[in-house]
Order: structure tokens, then C-alpha cells, then sequence
């Protein structure tokens, strides 16, 4: 995927993260014109099959489907040659090179981009403590993403604070894909490691997963204008940068 000719807007990626098929059909619909690639999590994909991946594809939408794979190699192979048939620009895998070579096989010539989980930008270093991980947390990242690059994977998730850190060390050869992404006034909630839209431009982020600040804003915009207002956000991060 050649970046430089994607719009900034093209690089912000709304979460459909809701069983509410009909709601997230109106959300689509709201963001026409303004959002043009969209997230697909484990609960839209339970709730609706591949009807809102087939619906965006065939409205010429780009899809990101996060589902994290993370099974055996032959399983997982399987499984991204079935996703890779679809059409969809993005999927996510998680685990070792094996793991990884079987993502990459199953993607075989397509332009499916496999990208690989880092950290969830859901936690922090006392998380990665709890689960058994005697690492720092930017270690970690940064294992991940160089064994990513080895391994064949396109890009990686990863929180935009470790974003210029695998930039650096991987020469610019993965594309970095940051959620988390909030206002700095913005409302505590679930993500530990966030940035505001302008600032994970500039920290070395290629695109953008956001979703309730679009999806449910909480400060009387509509969706419609506070997808508008994180676009402008992430124009003047790219500006920032020239």
C-alpha cells in the first residue's frame, strides 16, 4: 500500500464496535462522504456475518476486520486465505513467527495487509506485570514489531507513543496503525495509553482507529462533525510535520 497517495481522510479508521447492526448501518450512512474506511471487531462480526463487510465493500468503502487471530499456523493460513478472498484492506493477527508465516502464506499474492498486534493500548506496564511479561512495555512493542517486519507482516497495531520508536528501528518498513486515539480533555474510559489525533500524526502514526469519540461524541456533535473535526486534527498533525 503506497500511503503518500491516500488523502488524510482516508487514514482515519472508524470502529464499528456495536452488536447493533442497524445502528452501525446508520452510522455508515451519517459518515458517507466524510469516513471511507471502517473497523470490524469480534462483536459486529458475531452480530452480522460478513453483511456489513460485503455492505461497505460493495459502497466502495475500505474495511479493516480486527479480528486477531491467534491459533495455530495451519488455522490461522486458513483462516487469512478466507479474509484475503473477501476484499478487505486490513486484518489483524497475534503471536509468534509461525503464526505469523501462516498469515502471510494465506494472504499469498492479494493485497490483503496482515498487521500484527503489538500491546493492546488497553494496557500498561502493571497489565503486561499481571500477565507474565517481566518486559518493559516499549520492549515489547518493539520485539513485536521487529519480528513482524521479519516474519512478513505488513504494519502493526500500536499505541502512537511507541509509534516514532518503530518507525526508527524497523527503517519505515511497517505501516503503524494507532488506536487510543483521544483529546486530551477528554473523558477517562478504558484506553491507558492515548494521544489526541494531531499529536499521533506527528508521534509517527500512518492511520487512525477511532470510535466512540466518533461513533458516540460526547460534546453535542453530531457524528458526522466530530469524524470532520479528528480529520482536521490529523491535517494539521501532517502539517505540523512538514
Amino acid at each position: 500500500m503506497d500511503i503518500k497517495d491516500l488523502a488524510v481522510s482516508e487514514r482515519l479508521i472508524c470502529a464499528l464496535d456495536t452488536a447493533d447492526v442497524d445502528e452501525v448501518k446508520a452510522i455508515i450512512d451519517e459518515l458517507d462522504g466524510v469516513v471511507s474506511f471502517f473497523k470490524i471487531g469480534i462483536t459486529l462480526h458475531l452480530a452480522s456475518g460478513l453483511e456489513i463487510v460485503n455492505l461497505l465493500l460493495d459502497s466502495g468503502k475500505r474495511v479493516f476486520l480486527d479480528l486477531k487471530y491467534y491459533d495455530i499456523s495451519e488455522t490461522v493460513e486458513q483462516a487469512v486465505r478466507q479474509a484475503a478472498q473477501l476484499g478487505v484492506t486490513f486484518l489483524t493477527v497475534h503471536g509468534n513467527s509461525e503464526i505469523i508465516r501462516g498469515a502471510v502464506r494465506g494472504k499469498g499474492d492479494s493485497d490483503l495487509q496482515i498487521l500484527l498486534v503489538t500491546v493492546l493500548t488497553s494496557l500498561d506496564q502493571e497489565d503486561l506485570s499481571e500477565m507474565g511479561y517481566p518486559v518493559p512495555l516499549e520492549d515489547l512493542v518493539l520485539t513485536r514489531a521487529k519480528n513482524g517486519l521479519k516474519y512478513g507482516a505488513n504494519g502493526v497495531i500500536s499505541s502512537a507513543h511507541e509509534a516514532g520508536i518503530i518507525k526508527e528501528e524497523t527503517e519505515g518498513k511497517l505501516l503503524v496503525i494507532s488506536p487510543g486515539i483521544r483529546d486530551e480533555d477528554a473523558p477517562s474510559d478504558d484506553q491507558k495509553r492515548k494521544m489526541s489525533a494531531d499529536a499521533a500524526i506527528k508521534a509517527g502514526a500512518d492511520f487512525l482507529v477511532v470510535g466512540r469519540p466518533i461513533t458516540a461524541p460526547q460534546d453535542g456533535k453530531t457524528r458526522r462533525e466530530a469524524a470532520q473535526s479528528i480529520i482536521e486534527k490529523m491535517e494539521q498533525g501532517f502539517a505540523d510535520t512538514q
